[in-house]
């Protein structure tokens, strides 16, 4: 005869074996789905010179947190002090000249007016130092022409560089006049000098050069980008001059990293294009 004692204990061993059983279901279910994450976690989606990252996530998080905080037991420990906040990162780069960006807009691609066979150069005085480029004029000759034009209009005068990424992509991007990312002169011009793609469906853009910011094919404005560091991107962009001078500038704003201190935002250097000049 089973007594009471014994029925009692019966019972609360068959109540942890469950306890047992629903938390290994439990386990091996969040395994899973870690693995599955684990293989998608990461869309890296390009455009506009950039790209961002996308973790995918599943409802189960949700549930397990919600498990997790119902079976931690109050704590009766006082909690830890707070750390104070770090001290704010200086900024190093001179205040920007006198002077707002351009409102003006223009309607269509200018005439082609350089001399597709000349050398033209490319200055960039930055509140962070100045940045020489020389322009492939031969290869991108309507990009050039476009600059050239927009600069001999003081388009780019005063305009903030927008965007750093420094997470496997390591470009600065500079001018948008409304300092947005969203901003251009008005018009659109075709991609030149386009590489190919090799068997990772990516280019070489190598540290130093200087190419088109875009939204698609074909959708060629103003934004460019300065790369800091050697980096891949699908052919989509065009390459159109190369730093020769001031690379120390650019490495110095990339090292100071984003304002948020994430991988791909304002960057921390307050960088203003004071004055945009390209010259023969």
């Amino acid at each position: 005869m089973v007594t009471k004692q014994q029925r009692q204990r019966q019972l609360a061993r068959e109540k942890f074996e469950r306890q047992q059983e629903r938390r290994g279901t439990a386990h091996a279910r969040r395994r899973r789905r870690n693995q599955v994450v684990a293989a998608v976690a990461a869309v890296v989606v390009v455009a506009g010179g950039g790209a961002w990252l996308a973790v995918a996530t599943s409802d189960d998080d949700k549930d397990d947190k919600k498990t997790n905080a119902a079976n931690t037991p109050p704590s009766t420990q006082p909690s830890a002090p707070q750390s104070p906040p770090p001290a704010a990162k200086p900024k190093t780069c001179a205040a920007p000249a006198p002077g707002d960006p351009t409102k003006e807009q223009f309607t269509a691609e200018p005439a082609m007016s350089i001399d597709t066979a000349g050398a033209y150069t490319m200055t960039l005085k930055t509140t962070c130092g100045e940045v020489k480029v020389a322009l492939d004029a031969a290869k991108a000759p309507h990009t050039v022409n476009s600059f050239a034009f927009l600069a001999g209009k003081k388009f780019f005068d005063h305009t903030k560089c927008h965007r750093l990424t420094t997470g496997g992509l390591a470009v600065l991007q500079c001018g948008d006049p409304t300092g947005t990312g969203t901003g251009g002169p008005g018009y659109k011009f075709v991609d030149e000098n386009l590489g190919t793609a090799g068997a990772d469906g990516t280019a070489a853009y190598p540290a130093g050069t200087v190419a088109m910011a875009n939204s698609g094919p074909g959708t060629n404005g103003s934004q460019f980008f300065l790369v800091t560091g050697d980096s891949k991107l699908p052919p989509n962009y065009t390459p159109f001059g190369k730093v020769t001078g001031g690379m120390d500038v650019l490495q110095k704003i990339a090292a100071a990293g984003t304002e948020d201190g994430g991988s791909d935002g304002a960057p921390h250097e307050n960088v203003v294009l004071d004055s945009v000049t390209v010259a023969k």
